[in-house]
């Protein structure tokens, strides 16, 4: 079976962007946070990261950023209510962190997380920087930018973000 997206994955990233799954929009585009409501690319501009609201096609781009971007589903696509526990997978996921070890992996949602951590939805998660750690790599969680999450939206996590990443560019 082939992935609904490709990887963006390269050595010495700062941040790699993990979603859920790929929307059925983004799916049918070919592109990361394709669907119109979705905030991701409007945030990374909000933010700094980008000095421009970049398009869902230009993706591949975020690698001369340091920045890549992968899901922990990569088979099927939809919304995080209609995966199931066999969709999720956590190990490819670990080894593509331990291939290229970025610095930060950025959980785009509570769901992200808890997928990854194999937590069910009524185990709590805080945004912010997790305890884990595996080898080099930190994890970081996000309010999810889906037009679906727009009541839990908070900007200031991503701005947290937006200012270690500034951080470990300028030590780059």
């Amino acid at each position: 079976m082939n992935d609904v997206l490709p990887d963006v994955l390269a050595q010495d990233l700062i941040l790699v962007f993990c979603g859920t799954a790929a929307s059925e929009t983004s799916a049918r585009a070919g592109a990361y946070y394709a669907k119109s409501s979705n905030a991701f690319w409007s945030t990374l501009h909000a933010v700094g990261i980008t000095s421009r609201k970049m398009n869902p096609g230009e993706f591949r781009d975020l690698l001369e950023l340091k920045i890549g971007l992968t899901d922990l589903v990569k088979l099927v696509s939809g919304s995080d209510h209609n995966l199931k526990q066999g969709d999720f997978q956590r190990k490819r996921l670990l080894n593509c962190i331990n291939r290229y070890q970025p610095r930060i992996v950025v959980f785009t949602s509570k769901a992200a997380w808890r997928g990854w951590q194999g937590l069910s939805s009524r185990d709590g998660v805080s945004y912010g920087w997790q305890d884990e750690t595996l080898n080099q790599t930190r994890f970081f969680v996000l309010p999810s930018p889906s037009g679906a999450a727009r009541g839990y939206w908070d900007l200031k996590p991503w701005q947290a973000l937006a200012d270690e990443y500034f951080r470990c560019l300028a030590a780059t």
